[in-house]
């Protein structure tokens, strides 16, 4: 006799989700997290407290406030698989452009939320991917020909950048000093001259003052100290970037034993390891040097060595901070001292001490990369000081972006509104159930102002109605302004953002969606079985 119970092809404890059981859980999972960080969109958007638990019992919590798309996201665990995409996608957003993460994420989401609508009404999934495919296109060519290139011109390309940067700020921490950090950002990326290597920009982060005693600082400063008894202040100096280890270099084989007959031979031990490290810092003082820096530490008799030969010696260096010194200051790192022709040494003019709050910090002057520079965030706490390196951060990305991709469009939701009137024109001459699936794209667009007008306190159904009006008649720079809670012109009021970065969110959320879409499918493994763990539950 046939069984009827349904056959299953997976190991035991797998799991699978099929059709429209399976569509639906990945469009209320992507929805979900849209909806988490929507609240943050905008100039006027809320932030989040992020709480992780100690590394201990007795530790205390760590607090993150943020309302930083991607460290949202970065920061939560995720079980459901299309809710993964979309923290996936904030990620290679922000590690693509800088800016745009929570722009990206809430566009996918949104265009999901009309899937299911449509999905709803019976329509096949390719019919709404053809739909939106094609106002994509009609999208991407709108904002495009909206796109001012002033490149050419360097007196409108700095106020475009000026522009940029305090319309990245204005979502941020910072929008309440964004001219005065708008301006640093746009300083420091401009000091690169097109080289776009944000490497040799360091931001170092002090506890005390207010916001505002931030600074550019020329040159480069690296959070150490300088060696005991050694010079403060160096001038015409030749540096030795190195990784070694500086300890005594003790018998190092695993389980070995060295039997003596007496303590002499302990002190003979211990003077013939002393002169194996006499003869490591002589190489290193014989490559004409009068400074060292070392990844590692300096121990006690090292360190008086070089201050016998009158070499600076700065120790424990962090990797990043040995790896950026080597960029600036033209060196390279070295772990063996036995070529001195075939080392690279750094150069800089001027190595001193400087104080800053109540740390002293090592100043480098004169560096052979030129355009280093180094910013000191001053702040009350140290989430003020954490947030404000990431709103900073967002700034030099985009404007490092902007200095590679020289157009502009103008922000505050006009894009968002001119593409969707663009697309909804597209549909109208559309046959076909296309058109309704373009129709559901256009009104994901438009979602973007009126999720920034609902973050402010506004009607934003009101705003969202004007400005569809205004665009419909031709006004493409119309846009909202969250100050005075009406639609006003996007290039009077300098609302301006990278083309790059709104190219970026398009594209990135369409794909996402029409990826998440076509799942029909999701099959969890089953779990792993360990006997040697079970035995003890």
């Amino acid at each position: 006799m046939m069984s009827l119970n349904p056959i299953s092809i997976y190991n035991y404890g797998a799991d699978e989700e099929r059709g429209e059981i399976a569509r639906m859980s990945s469009f209320v999972g992507a929805v979900a997290i849209g909806d988490l960080v929507k609240s943050t969109l905008g100039p006027k958007g809320m932030d989040k407290i992020l709480m992780s638990p100690g590394h201990s019992a007795t530790s205390e919590a760590h607090v993150t406030v943020t309302n930083d798309g991607a460290t949202i996201l970065k920061s939560i665990g995720v079980d459901n698989p299309a809710a993964k995409v979309l923290v996936e996608l904030a990620r290679v957003q922000d590690d693509e452009v800088g800016d745009g993460t929570t722009s990206v994420t809430v566009l996918a989401a949104e265009l999901l939320r009309e899937a299911e609508k449509m999905i709803n009404q019976k329509f096949h999934p390719q019919t709404i991917i053809r739909g939106w495919r094609r106002a994509l296109d009609a999208a991407r060519a709108a904002l495009e020909n909206s796109a001012i290139d002033n490149g050419n011109d360097e007196e409108k390309f700095k106020k475009d950048l000026m522009n940029v940067s305090r319309t990245t700020l204005s979502s941020k921490l910072l929008t309440q000093h964004k001219d005065f950090f708008a301006k640093m950002a746009v300083d420091a990326v401009l000091r690169l001259k097109g080289s776009g290597n944000l490497e040799a920009i360091q931001i170092i982060k002090k506890l005390g003052g207010t916001m505002t005693d931030s600074y550019l600082e020329e040159g480069f400063l690296l959070d150490k100290k300088i060696g005991m008894n050694q010079p403060k202040r160096l001038e015409n100096v030749k540096i030795l970037i190195a990784n070694t280890s500086m300890d005594t270099d003790k018998i190092k084989i695993f389980g070995s034993r060295v039997r003596v007959d007496g303590t002499a031979k302990v002190a003979e031990i211990e003077l013939a390891e002393k002169q194996k490290m006499k003869e490591k810092c002589d190489k290193i003082i014989n490559h004409g040097i009068n400074c060292f820096i070392n990844r590692q530490l300096i121990y006690n008799y090292p360190e008086q060595l070089f201050a016998d030969a009158g070499v600076m010696a700065i120790e424990h260096a962090d990797f990043e901070g040995v790896e950026r010194l080597a960029l600036v200051l033209g060196g390279e790192i070295c772990s063996t001292f036995d070529r001195p022709d075939l080392v690279q040494l750094g150069k800089c003019d001027v190595i001193e001490e400087v104080i800053i709050g109540e740390d002293r910090l090592i100043k480098f002057s004169g560096v052979a990369r030129a355009e280093a520079c180094t910013i000191v965030l001053r702040g009350a706490t140290q989430q003020i000081l954490d947030e404000s390196e990431r709103s900073l951060h967002d700034a030099l990305c985009v404007l490092q972006r902007t200095v590679a991709e020289t157009r502009t469009v103008q922000g505050g939701g006009c894009s968002e509104a001119m593409m969707a009137c663009a697309v909804q024109e597209l549909a109208m001459k559309t046959p076909g159930k296309e058109a309704v699936a373009m129709e559901a794209f256009a009104r994901a667009l438009m979602q973007i102002p009126i999720t920034i007008a609902d973050n402010a306190g506004y009607d934003s159904a009101d705003l969202a109605s004007q400005l569809r009006a205004a665009h419909a008649e031709g006004k493409n720079t119309m846009g909202l302004d969250m100050e005075e809670g009406e639609i006003a012109c996007m290039k009077e009021l300098g609302i301006t953002e990278s083309y790059q970065v709104k190219r970026q969110v398009l594209m990135s959320a369409a794909e996402a969606a029409e990826m998440i879409i076509r799942v029909d499918n999701i099959i969890k493994a089953a779990p792993r079985y360990f006997p040697y763990i079970s035995q003890w539950c």
